[in-house]
């Protein structure tokens, strides 16, 4: 096979590659950082030509045009986590949201969402004809392979990525070389709450401990008290800089895993150059489908899994709501359930739901009598482990319902805990 006439073959422009594109089709886009900026701009402009496209996403970080007003007659808008501009085009009803656990998405192409089109960005090819799909694998790799037509975005700034990260030039139909500078996400200011919460999350993490976090102000706070523990391991959907820093430091080397020895497993990245310069080429770092880093049972193998996520809402049951606000969707569950669930058939494994103890600067409890009216529960009482706040830790585990009420009224606001403690008296005919 002659690599190069068939590269050169597959070479086209932006605009051409997404006028293959028809109306009717399903178009899957990656996540985040991963997405093909280049090929959905050019999607967005050519929209005139469409009627009834219908993309399917999670986590859009660009332009992400094909989601305003304006655009409902030329496309239809799937997310499966809400975010971003995705929040408005939901609660408006333009756009629709599905429910799936992270570790299901990719197996939705080959299922009840089989992709027509795939748009993925892609490293440049090594000289045996594969591309990495960098820092986003997460089911774009899924994607390419069910999808009927694919169209990638061939980016020299993409780094190069090891693992189950590849796509072959031969599964590509349409090239476009567009070099772009990957979105930096910055570190989060962390606040003296969120301080306190990652000290208690840390004296959690033992030496020699597995962690799977992710992004924001209380995953980077962990990271801050964790600096003299020793052999720590990563396997997770996704890190960001503040992972890389104690690889730097000596703390996270992965050689007490049970489970992939020496290696970090992950799905996607965010976060600085940096941290896609650290990953590029780097044996250490293993990216693979959310099918492997997301299933409860393949990441469960891992002795030690402590999984770090957080939430909007816990009621005095232990029922945890990490995705509503009410009725109002905000967000998705993620990896969450899958973590939860892997830490609880992992060897000595340990889950944690962090959050600050209130909400509007204070006004609200995040520790309520009962979830609000409409809310989902994303993880179940019966899943719950440690549910932690600036005050403290309670270990739900196996406690009555009256036990979980008096551990979680005792780790809320001080100023929410006398009318808790009435709503514990009324509830359970007796005093704290």
């Amino acid at each position: 096979m002659n690599l190069k006439k068939l590269y050169n073959e597959k070479l086209t422009t932006a605009e051409k590659a997404v006028g293959h594109i028809k109306s009717g089709d399903r178009v899957v886009i990656g996540l985040g950082v991963g997405e093909a900026f280049a090929l959905t701009d050019a999607m967005a402009k050519n929209s005139a030509a469409y009627k009834n496209v219908e993309v399917v996403q999670m986590l859009p970080l660009g332009n992400s045009e094909y989601v305003l007003p304006e655009m409902e007659p030329h496309f239809s808008y799937n997310t499966l986590f809400v975010s971003g501009k995705a929040r408005e085009a939901v609660s408006s009803g333009r756009s629709d949201f599905t429910p799936c656990y992270l570790s299901r998405v990719p197996t939705l192409w080959s299922s009840d969402l089989p992709p027509d089109v795939a748009l993925v960005q892609v490293s440049s090819p090594d000289e045996h004809g594969y591309c990495s799909l960098g820092v986003g694998v997460d089911y774009s790799k899924h994607a390419a392979e069910a999808a009927k037509l694919v169209i990638a975005q061939v980016n020299a700034q993409m780094p190069r990525t090891l693992g189950d990260s590849f796509i072959h030039i031969s599964q590509m139909d349409y090239i476009v070389e567009q070099d772009q500078a990957l979105i930096e996400i910055p570190k989060p200011s962390i606040s003296e709450v969120e301080k306190a919460i990652g000290e208690h999350c840390a004296s959690l993490v033992k030496d020699g401990d597995c962690l799977q976090l992710g992004i924001g102000a209380i995953p980077e706070a962990v990271l801050l008290f964790l600096k003299e523990r020793k052999d720590l391991g990563i396997h997770t959907e996704m890190f960001s800089d503040g992972v890389m820093e104690l690889v730097n430091a000596g703390v996270i080397n992965n050689t007490k895993k049970n489970y992939n020895p020496g290696k970090i497993i992950a799905a996607f990245l965010m976060g600085s150059r940096a941290l896609y310069d650290f990953v590029d080429n780097n044996p250490m770092v293993a990216m693979h489908p959310t099918t492997y880093t997301n299933d409860p049972y393949l990441a469960g193998q891992n002795d030690n899994l402590v999984s770090i996520n957080s939430c909007v809402q816990v009621d005095l049951l232990g029922q945890v709501s990490s995705e509503t606000v009410g009725m109002t969707q905000i967000s998705g569950v993620g990896g969450q359930v899958d973590f939860v669930r892997a830490a609880a058939v992992s060897k000595g494994g340990r889950s944690i739901i962090a959050m600050p103890s209130t909400a509007k600067g204070g006004q609200i409890s995040k520790i309520v009598p009962l979830l609000d009216e409409g809310a989902v529960v994303t993880t179940n009482r019966y899943d719950v482990q440690y549910v932690v706040t600036e005050y403290g830790i309670a270990n739900l585990r196996n406690r009555t319902n009256r036990e979980r009420a008096r551990m979680l009224i005792e780790i809320a606001h001080p100023k929410f805990r006398d009318e808790l403690k009435e709503v514990f008296k009324s509830r359970f005919n007796a005093d704290m």
